[in-house]
């Protein structure tokens, strides 16, 4: 059980290095969201009928398309750089390598949306201390993450990687990405708990699934 948390953390500790010396991933990641945001809020404003909807429909298009984004490059960059088949050599388990990649995912997204929050809060005049948007925003995140990674590595092999990885992914991730906005959007209007608790129990239980079945899984994505 050490030899596969010791594998585990060594991927992640490998991608954090890589991402440390060059910044290839989440600077990138980083400013398209953030132009993503601000041109939603010269669009639409901070009109207070609307700003629940908007502040939460622009929060999820920023981290969506910027973690497909991050998702493809990272995976691109191990491609091009044999990262990738020298993983597949590894005297480790595929799934122990696929929570690693999954980690490194996860922390790299939640690291653009700890910087991207706070200008959503100041785009749209919102408060940012709110400990249930943080919860829906990690839980998320990790859906995401759970299904990115798979669809990631399984498009880097192929030619049209930037077209196939939202092709392929979207559908997927799409039932996390309805809940986010409609958990959101309740949060930004002050409903009570009782109003989105559905949508975060959808959540929770997709990362669940999908994190069991996707480790499952990656043995037969590296394989192609």
């Amino acid at each position: 059980m050490k030899a596969y948390i010791r594998a585990v953390f060594a991927i992640l500790w490998k991608d954090f290095l890589l991402e440390i010396r060059a910044k290839e991933v989440v600077t990138p990641v980083l400013v398209f969201a953030l132009l993503v945001a601000i041109t939603f809020n010269f669009v639409f404003g901070t009109q207070p009928a609307l700003v629940a909807v908007v502040a939460s429909g622009t929060l999820w298009v920023s981290f969506t398309f910027a973690g497909v984004l991050g998702l493809g490059r990272a995976f691109a960059l191990e491609k091009e750089r044999g990262g990738l088949d020298g993983l597949t050599l590894t005297p480790v388990s595929r799934d122990a390598l696929y929570l690693g990649k999954l980690l490194s995912a996860f922390l790299f997204m939640l690291a653009v949306e700890v910087v991207m929050l706070p200008v959503i809060s100041i785009l749209f005049d919102l408060p940012l201390v709110l400990p249930a948007l943080w919860l829906v925003v990690v839980l998320a995140t990790l859906g995401f993450a759970a299904v990115g990674t798979v669809f990631s590595a399984l498009a880097a092999s192929t030619r049209a990687r930037e077209v196939l990885l939202p092709v392929l992914f979207f559908p997927i991730v799409l039932p996390v990405i309805i809940a986010a906005v409609e958990s959101t959007s309740a949060i930004l209007r002050g409903d009570g708990w009782s109003q989105y608790a559905r949508w975060v129990g959808l959540t929770a239980a997709f990362d669940a699934v999908f994190i069991v079945v996707s480790a499952a899984l990656f043995q037969f994505t590296l394989g192609e």
